[in-house]
């Protein structure tokens, strides 16, 4: 017998997805055009050291419409046309929730990407999307200058800040030229918003192409993951829910987890434009009385070790607390149950198919461990690889049916990848869309995480695709091939580890070595490559992605058919962690 509501919840939902829908009309300009809403804060600037919410500069409903129109009318003038892909490369900042807003109400399609991206990164994608304008910082302006002309879509860089000296539009200079009213273009509910690019696996990374419905599909999730976030009062706003999460609005995480979904609700979202600590996370929760976080375990993690006890010096003010990306365990489950005073909610999701499963503290019991149950909406089950159901405890592919339990289309499905149908028609089994996750699923619904079916790993919170990092590794002028795998790390779940055949002339030098046994020789050898290569990584990549481990090896192994079997190193590198442990 069931003692919780869950069955009741997840049987008698039902979608509600209008033919017509438009992310920046729900998430801003409803809110501004009411007047008991338009002066509530939208997003407020996080400025360290500063102890009080009320000195914090803000946003309000009212003001960021009135700056997308204005941002609307500046892109309109550069060409942007309905359809067109616009990079945002920005990091938590005003002029970034606007940017999107504008964006998303011309019917032109928002292309987030990540201030932490390098120069390789960035020109991958850009090409790749043909986006016309990039909206940029100083923190991405110089990479950005660095591949334009490879990028022959690009034909223009917006400038915040200190970048207008860089670009060819001053961002704020031309938007206070522009009217504060704009008018809204329609869109369908399938028609395209978001473009985000997916880590890379068998090959380069790939563009997920992301409906305005996808916010609906995403919703429930949400909300059953911040223990019921909106309905505080959603109709006269009494009390208000305050949201913070790091999350980067570049990241699925970040946009479609904490910015969108929190203005959706006409609630106050904090914006953090500097780097994460644990000190500055419980600054941030203690002096806005944050209510709902979204924090990814690596994040739990540093806050426990540094804060063991963060009562008995921080007023804290949670309600809810969601974690994604990797398993968030017993240890840190219990410190959010314990010492954070809220029962951690698990998410699992991803870009095409995002905020799917999970747990809801508040209303059904949350299992240590385990990635939660399907979201009121969602058909979840594990099947095989002929696209069958799994019997209870076997272990199988995390996929996503088309249709809810009551055959209506379910919204949160991504359109397709961007020019890739082939991609896109693999990702289906009939109607089953699969995450390329394994699990087992328990009598009761939960789901019970079990690796990955492909080589993409998840590091210290980022998702990492083998490919790219190894392409870039390749073009090193010491690489003659690589293989990059997780390495099980206490502190960070895993840390990017590549193994790496040198070329010839290098493997020559270190023969001499080892016959000679100049050991010294040797490591200064070796030293000086290991570094010459991450820093070839960090200067191309983004920073989370370089291998922090080098191993030089005379060969990778091998299928008869000549692809590198990155399971035998990865289970290389288990061995060797549970070796390590027991003694």
């Amino acid at each position: 017998m069931q003692t919780d509501p869950y069955h009741r919840i997840y049987d008698s939902f039902r979608w509600q997805v209008p033919e017509m829908f438009n992310m920046a009309q729900v998430c801003c300009r409803r809110w501004a055009q009411d007047t008991a809403t338009a002066n509530q804060v939208a997003v407020r600037a996080h400025t360290a050291g500063v102890a009080q919410a009320q000195d914090h500069h803000t946003l309000n409903y009212g003001a960021l419409a009135a700056q997308a129109n204005q941002l609307s009318h500046v892109l309109a003038r550069l060409g942007v046309q309905r359809g067109d892909r616009v990079a945002i490369v920005l990091p938590q900042r005003f002029e970034t929730a606007v940017a999107y807003m504008a964006v998303l109400q011309m019917g032109a399609v928002a292309m987030p990407l990540s201030m932490l991206f390098g120069p390789q990164a960035l020109e991958y994608r850009l090409q790749d999307s043909q986006a016309v304008v990039a909206i940029c910082d100083e923190s991405s302006v110089d990479n950005l200058r660095a591949v334009r002309s490879q990028c022959k879509a690009l034909r223009t860089l917006v400038g915040v800040g200190d970048a207008v000296q860089w670009t060819e539009v001053d961002y704020a200079f031309e938007c206070a030229l522009m009217p504060q009213e704009f008018d809204l273009v329609p869109t369908r509910a399938d028609d395209a918003a978001v473009l985000i690019y997916t880590s890379g696996t068998t090959g380069p990374p790939k563009g997920a192409l992301i409906a305005h419905r996808t916010l609906i599909g995403n919703l429930t999730g949400f909300v059953a993951s911040q223990n019921w976030f909106g309905f505080d009062g959603v109709d006269n706003h009494s009390s208000q829910a305050v949201f913070w999460s790091p999350a980067d609005w570049a990241w699925t995480g970040g946009l479609m987890d904490a910015l969108l979904p929190t203005l959706y609700f006409g609630r106050e979202i904090i914006a953090l434009h500097g780097r994460f600590s644990p000190d500055v996370a419980f600054e941030i929760l203690q002096t806005h009385k944050v209510t709902h976080t979204f924090l990814f375990p690596t994040a739990l993690k540093a806050m426990m070790k540094a804060h063991p006890k963060p009562r008995q010096h921080f007023r804290l003010h949670l309600q809810a607390c969601m974690s994604a990306g990797e398993a968030v365990g017993d240890a840190v489950f219990a410190y959010c149950r314990d010492e954070l005073g809220v029962t951690v909610n698990e998410m699992f999701g991803q870009t095409e198919i995002n905020y799917i499963v999970g747990n809801c503290a508040a209303l059904w019991p949350a299992k240590p461990g385990s990635m939660g149950r399907a979201y009121p909406g969602h058909r979840v089950a594990v099947i095989d690889d002929a696209g069958h159901e799994c019997p209870s405890g076997v272990v199988g592919d995390v996929a996503v049916h088309r249709h809810d339990i009551h055959g209506t289309s379910d919204p949160v499905f991504f359109l397709g990848y961007w020019k890739n149908e082939a991609a896109t028609q693999k990702k289906y089994s009939g109607d089953w869309c699969r995450t390329g996750d394994l699990a087992t699923q328990d009598a009761e619904g939960y789901l019970w995480y079990q690796g990955r079916s492909d080589d993409v790993f998840k590091a210290a919170g980022y998702r990492i695709g083998p490919s790219e990092v190894e392409n870039c590794l390749f073009k090193h002028p010491s690489v003659a091939n690589a293989a990059v795998v997780p390495k099980p790390d206490a502190q960070r779940g895993a840390v990017v580890k590549a193994y790496i055949v040198l070329t010839p002339d290098l493997i020559a030098a270190r023969a001499t070595f080892q016959r000679t046994g100049d050991r010294k020789g040797l490591k200064n050898h070796d030293d000086t490559l290991v570094y010459s290569i991450q820093q070839h990584v960090k200067a191309l990549l983004a920073p989370y992605e370089y291998p922090k481990d080098i191993e030089f090896i005379d060969a990778l192994p091998m299928t008869t058919t000549g692809k590198v079997q990155r399971n035998v190193l990865r289970q290389q590198e288990k061995d060797r962690y549970a070796a390590a442990e027991t003694v």
